[in-house]
Order: structure tokens, then C-alpha cells, then sequence
């Protein structure tokens, strides 16, 4: 049973949302009478406080429709009580909604980043076409989601292409003054637990494949070998430069950290790894057979890491040598599992990986030394 709340607040299973009508006059440019949206809280000082910013927000939204004005006896065009025509970018397009994304955002994103974003912009096309901003309507964030699973997307990948467009069209409400609601905010997408879960490679595949690597001791071998008992991302170990190799001292290590060509995925990746087993013999092997400056110089330049070109090569060999469902990226997944094995404690298990540690007190300190992760890590071998 959903229990009435004051300003404009239900609850349900003890989760406030935020339920209020939409005027009569405006529910035509909403396609619905009722905006309902999930507060994502329990607290009820919480949600007061969201409510009375939602209801801000969504007056001013209706003051400005209400200003709009039709007028037919000229050409036809567009006009408002402000003057102006075209009020709230009217003949501004989806593709103009991503250039515009783009013209601010890229110029301090990796290359990657306009690469992806170019590609939701032609999976949201393709299905809704060039429409102008001010025709989207609720049914389209449906429609587009239908649209990507058709197309066999997982939800996960569902949900990292909705999260751009998402950004897109906020960026185009805020900086063009559209009047139109977000379609894509709030669509339903099948839960995590709906997923195929990513497998971690048995302990015993493992050390098949890295016997093979040592007999073939190419690059694409030694790339496997090295991520094998390190735990590194396939784009962490592809963006190397050989002089991040510290073999001298009585602990071998990799110096793992950010470079213009290869970010890391948060702050916590960057981290010295001690190197061990086969990754200890694959580190070596690169440093004395290297003629660039580059560990992987294949997959790597001043310009980007080719991390995507990279895993499809790794994985097409991977494929015959690991169960199904296991991928290159599954060497982590079992990296953490036989840490876990020999009672590594949590802590001491994201420090190696480069993982999220919860909990304030984490950001205090100077984090675990290396002879610390050492003496975990090299029960590994």
C-alpha cells in the first residue's frame, strides 16, 4: 500500500517518491498527467528537502511553457511572449545536442571518449532519427532502450550508452534553455542479477596458459603473462612504459600510474605492484627485449592505448584455453578469488588490484607498503 505524504511525497516499501500532476493545459507536451519520480531515500527530512527543490524546478519549467506563444500569421515560425523565435532551440537536432556535447566535454576526455560518444549518437539516431530536442517525449527513453537490447547490447552496456545520452540532453536543457523533459532519466533496464556474470579462469587453466606463454614468449604472450599473476586491467598493462619496470631492488615492482596517453580508471589505481611468478618472468623478458620506449608498443603510442584491440586478439587465443564465459579480463576476477584463497585480508586485496576500499577511514594514511603486499602476493607463486 502506497501512504499519502505532504508535499507532493509517497511512499513505497518505505521509499519516498516524488508524485505530482502536471497542469491540464501542459500534460499535451508530457504525453502523461503525472510526473512521478523515485527519490532513492528513506529519510523524510531528506526527501522534504528534495521535494521542495523538484517543485522549484518543475514551476519554473511550467512558467516558461505557459510563456510560450504560437503565432501562425507570419510564417509560421516559432514565437514567444520573450520575442524571440525558435524559443528554447527549437530546430536545435539530437546531432546538434552531441556536437555541442562534445565541443565542450572532449578537449579534456581521452580519445576514446569521442569515439564512444560518436557511437551513442548514431545507436540514439538510428533509432529515433535526427528529431529535433524539443520532440522528445517520454515514450523515446522506452523506445531506445527496446532498441539496444534488440540489438543484443548487454544491460550493462545499455546503461553505460544511456548514461551518455542522459548527459547529453541535461547538457542541451541547461546550456540552450530547451523546455523539455529528460526521456531518458529514469527508464527501467534489467537489474545486474539479470546478467551473465564474468567467470574467473580455474586455477589449473591458468597454469596451462602461462606455460604456453613462456614457450611463445612473443608480446601477445607476454602481455597475458604479465596481467596473469599481477591482477592489472588488459588498458593499465597496455598503457606501460618500460622504465615503469622496477626490477633492481630486493622487491621487483611495477610503478603503476597515469599517463597522457593512458588514464586510470580511479585514484586508487595507481599503486606499485610487487611482481611475482610468470609476471615477474614476463616483466623481465620485456625490459631486456625492448626497442621502444613502450612496454606493448603494439597496442600502445604518444596518441591512445589500443586496450579494445588488444582484448580481441588476447581473447580470439584465450578462447580454445578457458571455459566459456571466460575473457582476459577473468585473469583479475581470479586474481582476487586465490588471494581470497590464502586469507588475504580485504584491504590488502584492493591495494594489489587497484579496487575501491568503502569506508572513510580508508582515505587516511599513506596505504599499505610494499613489502606489506609482498608478503600476500607472493603466495601467489
Amino acid at each position: 500500500m502506497v501512504d499519502q505524504k505532504p508535499q507532493y511525497l509517497t511512499t513505497k516499501r518505505g521509499v519516498f517518491y516524488y508524485t505530482r500532476r502536471i497542469p491540464q493545459s501542459l500534460q499535451v507536451r508530457f504525453q502523461s498527467y503525472r510526473f512521478v519520480k523515485c527519490l532513492h531515500t528513506k529519510s523524510q527530512a531528506k526527501a522534504h528537502r528534495l521535494s521542495l527543490e523538484l517543485s522549484s524546478r518543475l514551476e519554473n519549467i511550467w512558467d516558461r511553457m505557459r510563456l510560450e506563444v504560437l503565432d501562425f500569421r507570419t510564417s509560421g515560425t516559432r514565437t514567444s511572449a520573450l520575442g524571440s523565435s525558435s524559443v528554447g532551440g527549437r530546430d536545435f537536432r539530437l546531432s546538434d545536442g552531441f556536437e555541442l556535447y562534445l565541443r565542450l566535454k572532449a578537449a579534456t576526455k581521452p580519445t576514446g571518449f569521442t569515439t564512444y560518444t560518436e557511437r551513442n549518437q548514431r545507436y540514439l539516431i538510428e533509432c529515433l532519427g535526427d528529431i529535433q530536442m524539443m520532440e522528445l517525449s517520454p515514450m523515446h527513453g522506452a523506445n531506445f532502450r527496446d532498441h539496444l537490447l534488440q540489438k543484443e547490447l548487454s544491460p550493462a552496456s545499455v546503461r553505460r550508452v544511456f548514461s551518455t545520452v542522459k548527459a547529453v540532453v541535461n547538457l542541451c536543457i541547461s546550456e540552450r534553455g530547451l523546455v523539455v523533459v529528460n526521456p531518458f532519466v529514469g527508464v527501467y533496464i534489467p537489474s545486474v542479477e539479470t546478467e551473465r556474470k564474468r567467470k574467473p579462469i580455474p586455477s589449473e587453466a591458468i597454469r596451462k596458459i602461462q606455460t604456453e606463454c613462456r614457450s611463445a614468449n612473443d608480446d601477445q604472450r607476454l602481455l597475458i603473462a604479465l596481467i596473469s599473476d599481477s591482477g592489472m586491467r588488459l588498458s593499465e598493462a597496455c598503457g606501460l612504459l618500460v622504465e615503469d619496470f622496477k626490477l633492481g631492488g630486493n622487491i621487483p615492482y611495477l610503478d603503476l600510474k597515469p599517463h597522457p596517453w593512458r588514464r586510470l580508471k580511479t585514484k586508487g589505481s595507481a599503486r606499485q605492484i610487487p611482481l611475482v611468478g610468470v609476471s615477474l618472468w614476463a616483466a623481465r623478458c620485456v625490459v631486456s627485449s625492448s626497442q621502444s620506449s613502450f612496454a606493448f608498443p603494439r597496442y600502445c603510442s604518444v596518441q591512445a592505448v589500443k586496450a579494445n584491440s588488444a582484448s580481441g586478439a588476447l581473447n580470439k587465443w584465450l578462447n580454445k584455453r578457458v571455459p566459456t564465459g571466460c575473457v582476459v579480463h577473468s585473469f583479475r576476477h581470479s586474481f582476487r578469488d586465490r588471494l581470497r584463497a590464502v586469507e588475504c585480508p580485504a584491504e590488502v586485496i584492493d591495494a594489489l588490484g587497484g579496487w575501491r576500499t568503502a569506508g572513510v577511514g580508508n582515505l587516511y594514511g599513506d596505504g599499505f607498503q610494499l613489502d606489506q603486499k609482498w608478503n600476500w602476493i607472493k603466495q601467489l607463486e
